[in-house]
């Protein structure tokens, strides 16, 4: 798929989704980035009702740092994954207050260098936390989005990232991380997709409107 096409189907799906935005809940950058921590597989909703427990408590790096491993376990075992995520939760925040300055950092780099947090991660976090977008995150809908309607041959997430990037101006960036994650929740999900209901059908390469669901 061109850049022109690219650009022309993501117009489309922010005209679809007007409302489309983050659906993780926090009030700080600190806590959205435990929030994206938490969110790897698992949905945002189950995030959503694990937080307010975990940030009544631990809401900073010095408190979190601070927190004993067991109770953080105990906190965010529905999220699955408890054990290494509260693991990763801790020493995240012990490197916040020793490298820098209690503060979660605003680069790329800086926040790579964090336990527990990947590309990904980082990309959602300076969108979310900083609105300054770097990139686009690819989750599991944006991957599966961009293989099915062909912006990208690619499967390993910073690939597709990268075929993503080369088609779209840093003024899309911000949007497209969220009509992607939004379309892939409720039209184009892993398993019989709503082609009939999808607005962008006509470009999509693996749509077979015969096999509508």
């Amino acid at each position: 798929m061109n850049k022109d096409i690219t650009i022309a189907t993501i117009e489309k799906l922010i005209k679809f989704y007007p409302d489309a935005k983050c659906s993780l809940d926090f009030t700080t950058p600190f806590e959205m980035m435990i929030a994206v921590m938490l969110s790897a597989q698992c949905t945002d909703e189950r995030v959503n009702l694990t937080t307010p427990a975990l940030f009544a408590k631990y809401n900073t790096p010095e408190k979190m740092a601070n927190a004993p491993l067991e109770e953080l376990e105990k906190l965010v075992h529905p999220c699955g994954f408890y054990k290494n995520k509260a693991k990763n939760m801790k020493l995240a925040a012990q490197k916040i207050l020793n490298d820098f300055g209690g503060n979660v950092p605003k680069t790329m780099e800086e926040l790579i260098a964090i336990p527990g947090v990947g590309r990904k991660s980082a990309n959602v976090i300076m969108l979310e936390a900083f609105n300054n977008p770097q990139g686009i995150a690819v989750d599991t809908h944006v991957k599966r989005i961009s293989n099915r309607i062909g912006f990208s041959k690619q499967s390993e997430p910073e690939k597709i990232e990268q075929d993503l990037l080369k088609k779209l101006p840093r003024n899309y960036y911000k949007d497209v991380n969220h009509v992607l994650i939004w379309h892939g929740r409720s039209i184009c999900t892993a398993k019989n997709p709503k082609c009939n209901k999808c607005p962008i059908y006509e470009v999509c390469e693996k749509c077979n409107v015969s096999k509508i669901s």
